[in-house]
C-alpha cells in the first residue's frame, strides 16, 4: 500500500473523530481526545507497517507522558502564579501601571508589546501563562475588550516565537540552512522585521476587529472567578502591593530563562560562557525558573492576604488542582498529534510538495503549513520542512534567513485540537472551544498569511544574497 494512503487514512478519520466529539458530541476534551489518539492509533496499527495494534494504548500513554513531562509542572507553577498574582492585587497593580502609560483606548498595545518582547527568550506557552492573571485583570478593570487581549498576547508571542532566534524552532532550522553564525544574525535581524509588523496585524488589527463582533465573558480560570477578578479592580491603589513585587514572578521567570538562551546560543561566539552553561542550564529551565516564581508569587498572596496558612494552603491546592486538568488536556492534544505523525503524514506531505512547480519560498511555506495543520507541532513542522528544504538551499537567490522565515510563515499556521497550544489558551483563558477557535486559531492562520506577504516582499527588494 502507498504510504500516502495510511496517512491521508489517518488524517482525515482523525479530524472527523476528534469533531463529532468535542464539537458535535461535546465530551469533556480530555476524554475526547484520548479516544481520538487510540482512533487514529488504530487506524495506524491497520494500515502503516511496523506499528503493532496491541502497542497502541501504551504509545498513546507514553505520548501523553512524554507531553506531561515537557508542560505539568510549568502549568502547574503558571497555576499557582496565576492565583497568586490575581488574588494579591499584583496582576491588578501591573495593569494599573500600564494605564498610567496608555488610555484604555490603547491598553493592548501595552499587553502585544510585552507579548512580542517576552516571547523571544521564553517559549509562548510560558509568556501565555505569565500574561494571561494580566489580560485577565485588564478585562476585569476595563468591563470589555477580552477577546482583543487574547488576540494580542497570541499574535505577539506566537509571532517572535515562530521568527526570531533564539527560540528552538527558528533556531534549528537556521543551523540546518546554513554554517556558523552569520545565517542566524540575518534571522534574528530580518525575523523582528516580518515578526512585528505581521504581529501588529494579527494581534492589534484583527484582535480589534474580532472584539466588536465577539464579547468573551469572564470565567473561572486558574481557581479565579470573575467576581474574584471584578474585586480587585475596585481595590484602592495603596491596598495593592508596589509594582516591583507584583512584576517580581515575571521577571525572574523571564531573566532566568533568558540567562540559559543566551549562554546555550552564543557559548561558541564567546568561549568564556561555557563556564557558566551548568549553572545557566539549572536556573534558565523552566521547571525550575516557573518554580521559583511561584513561590515568590505565593509568599507575596500569603503577605498582602494575611490568612492563616491552612488557608492558603487551600487556596494553592485549588489552584493546582485547575492546573493539573490543563496539564492533562493539553497532555491529550499533543498525545493525539503525536498518534496523527505515528502515520508518517509530515514526510508523506512533505515529500509530496517538495516538487512542485513553485519558488522555494512559497513551497516551504505550503509543506511547514500542511504539516503543522496533520500534526500540530510548530517546532516539529519547522524541523521537518527544515529538513526537506536543506539540500535545495544552494537554489536560493536569496539569504537562507528568508528561507528560515518562510519555514516559520507556515509553522505558524492554524492552531487548532491537535495542538497543545489551543488547549493551553482555552484553558487558561477560560474561553469555550468556538471562542478560541475565532481568536487564538484565526489570530495564527493570519500570523502565518501576513508573515509570508511580508517575506516576499523583503526577499524581492531586499535579498540579500
Amino acid at each position: 500500500m502507498p504510504a500516502t494512503l495510511p496517512a491521508l487514512a489517518a488524517l482525515i478519520i482523525g479530524v472527523a473523530v476528534v469533531v463529532l466529539l468535542l464539537v458535535v458530541w461535546d465530551l469533556p476534551a480530555f476524554l475526547g481526545l484520548v479516544i481520538s489518539a487510540l482512533v487514529v492509533g488504530v487506524v495506524d496499527a491497520a494500515l502503516v507497517p511496523g506499528v503493532v495494534f496491541g502497542t497502541i494504548p501504551g504509545k498513546v500513554a507514553s505520548a501523553f507522558g512524554s507531553n506531561m513531562t515537557e508542560v505539568g509542572i510549568p502549568i502547574l507553577m503558571a497555576a499557582i502564579i496565576g492565583k497568586s498574582m490575581t488574588e494579591s492585587g499584583a496582576a491588578n497593580r501591573i495593569v494599573r501601571s500600564f494605564h498610567s502609560i496608555v488610555s484604555d483606548k490603547n491598553a493592548d498595545f501595552a499587553l502585544w508589546g510585552s507579548s512580542t518582547i517576552l516571547a523571544i527568550p521564553v517559549f509562548f506557552d510560558n509568556v501565555f501563562y505569565l500574561l494571561a492573571p494580566l489580560a485577565r485583570s485588564m478585562r476585569a478593570r476595563i468591563g470589555d475588550n477580552y477577546a482583543l487581549y487574547i488576540a494580542v498576547v497570541g499574535g505577539g508571542g506566537a509571532a517572535t516565537h515562530a521568527f526570531v532566534p533564539p527560540t528552538p524552532g527558528p533556531l534549528t532550522v537556521a543551523q540546518k540552512l546554513g554554517a556558523g553564525q552569520s545565517i542566524l544574525g540575518m534571522t534574528i535581524v530580518l525575523g523582528l522585521a516580518v515578526a512585528i509588523p505581521s504581529a501588529l496585524v494579527s494581534g492589534i488589527l484583527y484582535g480589534r476587529f474580532i472584539n466588536k463582533r465577539l464579547d468573551i465573558p469572564l470565567r473561572e480560570s486558574m481557581g479565579t472567578t470573575a467576581e474574584d477578578l471584578e474585586q480587585q479592580a475596585e481595590q484602592s491603589l495603596e491596598s495593592l502591593p508596589s509594582f516591583f513585587e507584583s512584576l517580581l514572578p515575571i521577571l525572574i521567570a523571564v531573566l532566568l530563562i533568558a540567562a540559559g538562551t543566551t549562554v546555550d546560543t552564543f557559548q561558541d561566539v564567546y568561549p568564556v560562557l561555557k563556564g557558566f552553561q551548568p549553572i545557566t542550564n539549572f536556573i534558565g529551565n523552566v521547571n525550575f525558573s516557573l518554580t521559583l516564581a511561584a513561590i515568590v508569587s505565593a509568599l507575596t498572596y500569603l503577605r498582602m492576604d494575611d490568612f492563616p496558612r491552612q488557608v492558603w494552603q487551600d487556596e494553592l491546592t485549588d489552584a493546582l488542582q485547575n492546573g493539573g486538568n490543563i496539564a492533562a488536556i493539553t497532555s491529550s492534544g499533543g498525545a493525539f498529534g503525536a498518534m496523527l505523525a505515528l502515520s508518517n503524514i509530515g514526510p508523506v506531505v512533505a515529500n509530496g510538495l517538495s516538487h512542485l512547480g513553485i519558488g522555494l519560498l512559497l513551497t516551504a511555506w505550503l509543506i511547514a503549513l500542511i504539516v503543522r495543520v496533520a500534526q500540530g507541532s510548530t517546532t516539529v513542522a519547522m524541523i521537518t520542512t527544515g529538513g526537506i528544504m536543506a539540500p535545495l538551499t544552494s537554489q536560493l537567490t536569496v539569504n537562507p534567513a528568508y528561507l528560515v522565515l518562510a519555514i516559520g510563515a507556515g509553522g505558524i499556521a492554524c492552531s487548532w485540537y491537535n495542538d497543545s497550544g489551543f488547549w493551553v489558551v482555552k484553558e487558561i483563558g477560560g474561553l469555550t472551544q468556538a471562542e478560541t477557535l475565532k481568536t487564538w486559531t484565526a489570530v495564527t492562520c493570519l500570523l502565518s498569511v501576513s508573515a509570508m506577504i511580508l517575506v516576499i516582499v523583503y526577499s524581492t527588494i531586499l535579498p540579500f544574497a
